[in-house]
């Protein structure tokens, strides 16, 4: 199969989709292997260590889908990107279609069959292409937060462990999947005070073994929720729905009453933010300040550590992407894992909880492989 490896052009974005070991991966099982000039760049790779691994470069975004059946990428395609879809692609990468509807309606009519690595699953039903990209980002949310909170960057001045005689700040981390134990692990080794939230008595359990009273697990209800968010130096938002919008954690009145000069680090923000008063940012100009509270609302904060990031990524997404090139969609007819990752085909949505959000038709993915 053509594999095509474009540059991203989101902006702030320093991954690429694959590293040089993983081309050669590919081309040692016999498929072709299309990167684009300076794809990989900012991660550290450069286009000889592409060329040394069997890639083939080429010049444009527009050599890249024309020549590939098989794009792979970070991130959502980009307007840029839109018209050079097509029905004859697959397209791999995250896609967080619940954020952007004018994304998914272009997917649509493109006619392009697009797998999302956040929704694919394992056999035990675990996010496996998610979860590298959440552990940098839960790691990345706590040194973010302790950067705003210096009186520099408009923080209230609170160093996050403190020191002796001095209370170390009081983080909050709303969700306790792999995004907020990653949260977690950062923050009580900088010694802060940290607290957990999450609906899942059994990830609760999980987490009070592991840290056996260092942090504080609580089953999430709103009334407490807000409680300790106006409490806390640093809130981290870190809940996920697969597929699905966000949930409004912290409403404005609620924020409000946060102390000024606290932080909003809303790992969610993809999927559409889990605070009343988040929008997206950029790495370039990462925060602002709404209601007095600095929110920290990066749409691809792994992005700031790109060459760790495209490391893990890659390690992550070879086994599927080696699957994909082999068999094409087949690969996803007899794993039910593999087939939750598609979002749309051929003009057809396959995720519900993205039907729900914009009220579109559904089709089941797995009816439809049966049928080719």
């Amino acid at each position: 199969m053509r594999i095509g490896i474009p540059k991203e052009v989101k902006t702030g974005e320093n991954r690429v989709a694959l590293t040089p070991a993983g081309a050669a991966e590919l081309r040692r099982a016999g498929h072709s292997v299309y990167v684009m000039k300076n794809a990989g760049s900012a991660s550290g790779f450069s286009d000889e260590s592409y060329q040394q691994a069997g890639a083939l470069l080429v010049d444009s975004l527009e050599e890249v889908y024309a020549s590939a059946e098989l794009v792979v990428k970070v991130k959502e395609p980009q307007t840029e990107e839109f018209a050079l879809l097509s029905d004859r692609h697959i397209l791999f990468t995250y896609l967080h279609l619940a954020a952007s509807r004018s994304l998914t309606e272009a997917l649509l009519s493109s006619g392009a069959s697009c797998i999302a690595y956040e929704t694919l699953a394992d056999a035990q039903g675990r996010l496996p292409l998610l979860a590298p990209m959440s552990e940098i980002a839960g790691r990345m949310a706590v040194q973010a937060g302790a950067h705003h909170l210096e009186m520099a960057q408009g923080g209230k001045g609170v160093l996050l462990g403190g020191i002796p005689g001095v209370t170390p700040a009081n983080v909050l981390i709303l969700g306790g999947g792999v995004v907020g134990a990653n949260a977690a692990a950062m923050a009580v080794g900088l010694g802060a005070q940290v607290r957990v939230m999450d609906t899942s008595i059994a990830r609760l359990r999980y987490l009070d073994d592991l840290w056996r009273g260092r942090v504080i697990c609580e089953y999430a209800v709103q009334e407490r929720i807000e409680a300790y968010a106006q409490d806390a130096d640093l809130v981290i938002g870190s809940v996920l729905n697969t597929g699905a919008s966000a949930p409004k954690l912290l409403g404005r009145e609620s924020i409000k009453q946060m102390a000024k000069g606290s932080v909003l680090v809303d790992v969610a923000i993809d999927q559409g933010g889990c605070f009343e008063t988040s929008r997206p940012t950029t790495h370039h100009h990462p925060t602002y300040v709404e209601e007095g509270i600095i929110h920290y609302c990066v749409a691809n904060i792994p992005s700031a550590v790109g060459r760790t990031a495209t490391l893990g990524l890659t390690n992550s997404t070879l086994s599927y992407i080696l699957r994909l090139a082999e068999s094409g969609l087949a690969a996803l007819a007899t794993d039910a894992g593999f087939r939750a990752g598609l979002n749309i085909h051929r003009g057809q949505l396959m995720h519900a909880a993205v039907a729900k959000v914009f009220s579109l038709p559904f089709t089941d993915a797995s009816r439809l492989l049966d049928k080719e």
